[in-house]
């Protein structure tokens, strides 16, 4: 019986292969498992894009502020420049009188004017004279002293203007900066719902507290809404709000095509002669504080900590508001919209 032949330990070419082919099932393991990783589940879903939704209004209130500021600083730094200009040429005015005062006494330089007065034969033309040159003294004087008043308000105004182009470029920059961060949540948001199919977006794309479960609690028809007040300021706040029904959300927009939030209650309080800041959280501090036991048809409505939304209050606990991108703007109750914070009353 011939002897067992010990295997022979495997080349370092098969040691290799070997090594390949487990690491490849590694991979395919891993990659079987990352795939096979559960989908997440819509509730979970629809809490991200209503977050995302959430996040990128409050980035449109701040985009708003700063493009309100923009448009105050552009027309500050206008009237600036104008001012600057018109005193330029007050200065160069200025500066040419005395130039044509100079020219005249260099002409009549070599003997003192004092003496050629003297010197002259004539008294009365010699009184005359005197007077004219104390005169032209007074006036060389006042000029003087106007060119420099005038030169101290121009370096004022110069770094005045400088001061508000700097203020403009960075209110510039903030508000790129916040309408890239408005346009990156919408487009996260979107990204999400993209990859759902047909029937879980149509789940998933409800607003935000469930209410399209609730039984049509939001709304773009009149019928069966709290009549309209015959006259006085809410109104006309109602009225035009009313009208707005079914037009897109808009972010940054103030109408006539579509609304956010705020433009949308400060368009419909123009009508009642009252010009509201841009802003939702500006709007807040616009009027009297309204407990919500108070609430009347036009009172501004307020929501999340941070204030960066509004609606109109229309009566029977219902308001009008611009919801958000992809919404138009429609009647909700009140019970169903997250985080009242309180009510304002316009004055």
């Amino acid at each position: 019986m011939g002897k067992r032949r010990k295997p022979s330990p495997p080349s370092r070419a098969r040691l290799a292969v070997l090594t390949t082919a487990a690491a490849g099932t590694a991979v395919l393991a891993s990659s079987t498992t990352a795939y096979a990783a559960p989908k997440p589940d819509l509730a979970t879903v629809k809490k991200q894009v209503d977050a995302l939704y959430e996040e990128a209004e409050a980035s449109i209130e701040r985009f708003n502020g700063a493009d309100e500021r923009a448009k105050k600083l552009q027309a500050e730094a206008n009237q600036l420049q104008t001012q600057l200009a018109e005193g330029q040429e007050k200065l160069n005015a200025v500066q040419g009188q005395l130039g044509a005062l100079a020219a005249a006494q260099y002409r009549n330089g070599g003997v003192d004017p004092s003496l050629q007065l003297m010197l002259s034969s004539d008294p009365d033309t010699y009184l005359r004279q005197a007077s004219a040159r104390d005169q032209e003294a007074d006036t060389q004087l006042a000029l003087l002293r106007q060119a420099q008043r005038q030169q101290q308000r121009l370096d004022q105004q110069r770094a005045e203007t400088a001061a508000t182009l700097a203020a403009l470029d960075a209110n510039h920059k903030a508000l790129a900066e916040e309408k890239g961060k408005v346009q990156t949540k919408l487009a996260e948001a979107k990204k999400i719902l993209n990859s759902l199919t047909a029937a879980e977006r149509a789940q998933v794309d409800v607003d935000e507290a469930g209410r399209a479960s609730r039984g049509a609690a939001e709304r773009t028809d009149l019928t069966g809404l709290p009549q309209v007040p015959a006259d006085g300021r809410a109104a006309a706040v109602l009225k035009f709000a009313q009208a707005q029904l079914g037009k897109p959300y808009i972010w940054g927009a103030e109408g006539p095509a579509g609304f956010d939030c705020s433009g949308l209650t400060l368009r419909a309080w123009e009508q009642a002669g009252v010009r509201l800041p841009r802003v939702s959280q500006d709007q807040w501090n616009a009027g009297t504080r309204i407990p919500r036991a108070n609430l009347q048809p036009g009172d501004l409505v307020f929501f999340y900590s941070d204030l960066h939304h509004v609606g109109i209050y229309i009566g029977n606990n219902k308001m009008i508001h611009a919801p958000r991108t992809g919404k138009n703007v429609t009647v909700l109750d009140l019970q169903y919209m997250p985080d009242y914070m309180g009510a304002v009353r316009p004055g």
